[in-house]
C-alpha cells in the first residue's frame, strides 16, 4: 500500500505497466457514466437561457455535462498516463455502441395495447443513425487527440504548468470532436446550411473550451489528490500512442 503523504513518484508508463491502482476503477467508471448520460438526457433537449442584451439563445442541454468528460480524460492521462486514457476510451466507445443497440431494440419492440409511452419513448431513445455515427465518430477522434495532445505537452513542459496542457488538449480535442460532429451530423440536412454549421460549431468548441477553463481549479484538486494517493507521475516517455489497441 502506498503511503498517502508521500509525494508522488515521477515514473515512465512502461515503469508502472500492469500495476494496480487505487483510484483507476473510479475514474474510468466516472468517465463512462458521464459519457452515456450525457448522450441520454442531454443530447435529445434544446434548453435557452437568457442573456442580458442578446435576448434567449438556445442550447443543446448536453454541453453542460459532456464536457466534463474531457476534464475526466485530462485528469486520467495526467495521473494515469495516456495507455489507461486509452483503454478507457475504447470502453466509452464500446458502452455507446451498447447503448444504440439497445435503444434500437426496445424502441422496435412491439408495445403492449394498454401502454401508451410508445410515442414518448421513441422521441427520447429514437436514434437517428447519421447523428449517432458523427456522435460516436467525433467523441473516439476527439479524445484520443485530447489524451495524445495532454501526454505530449506534459513532456514538453517537464510536468509543468498543468493549466496549459488541460486547456490546450481540450483546444485540440473539442476542436477535432466539433469537426467531425456538425459537419458529419447536419450539413445538407433539412434547415442547416452551411453557414448555420459553422456557426452551431464555433459557439460549441467555444463554450466546451471554455467550460474546462472554469473547472481548471478543480482539475487541479483532483489531478494533485490522486498523484498523492496514488503515489505516481506518469509521464508517457517511449509510449507507442496508437489508438488500436486496448492492453496497458
Amino acid at each position: 500500500m502506498n503511503d498517502s503523504s508521500a509525494a508522488p513518484v515521477a515514473s515512465d508508463a512502461e515503469a508502472i505497466r500492469g500495476r494496480h491502482f487505487r483510484y483507476f476503477d473510479f475514474v474510468m467508471a466516472a468517465f463512462v457514466t458521464i459519457l452515456l448520460l450525457s448522450n441520454v438526457l442531454g443530447a435529445g433537449k434544446v434548453a435557452v437561457v437568457h442573456i442580458p442584451g442578446i435576448g434567449p439563445w438556445p442550447f443543446g442541454a448536453g454541453i453542460l455535462f459532456f464536457p466534463v468528460g474531457y476534464v475526466i480524460g485530462d485528469i486520467m492521462t495526467e495521473v494515469y498516463g495516456y495507455g489507461r486514457a486509452r483503454r478507457c476510451i475504447w470502453a466509452g466507445t464500446a458502452a455507446l455502441l451498447f447503448m444504440v443497440v439497445m435503444s434500437l431494440v426496445v424502441v422496435a419492440l412491439p408495445p403492449d395495447k394498454n401502454w401508451t409511452g410508445q410515442a414518448a419513448y421513441e422521441q427520447v431513445f429514437g436514434q437517428v443513425p447519421r447523428i449517432v455515427i458523427a456522435s460516436i465518430t467525433a467523441f473516439w477522434a476527439g479524445e484520443f487527440v485530447n489524451s495524445y495532445v495532454l501526454a505530449k505537452m506534459k513532456l514538453w513542459t517537464g510536468g509543468k504548468h498543468l493549466w496549459t496542457r488541460t486547456i490546450g488538449s481540450t483546444v485540440a480535442g473539442q476542436g477535432v470532436d466539433s469537426l467531425i460532429f456538425y459537419p458529419l451530423a447536419f450539413l445538407g440536412a433539412e434547415g442547416w446550411t452551411s453557414n448555420l454549421v459553422f456557426k452551431v460549431l464555433v459557439t460549441q468548441w467555444v463554450l466546451k473550451v471554455s467550460w474546462e477553463v472554469i473547472l481548471t481549479p478543480a482539475t487541479y484538486v483532483v489531478v494533485n489528490f490522486l498523484k498523492k494517493r496514488e503515489g505516481i507521475d506518469v509521464f508517457d516517455e517511449g509510449t507507442d500512442f496508437t489508438p488500436f489497441r486496448t492492453r496497458v
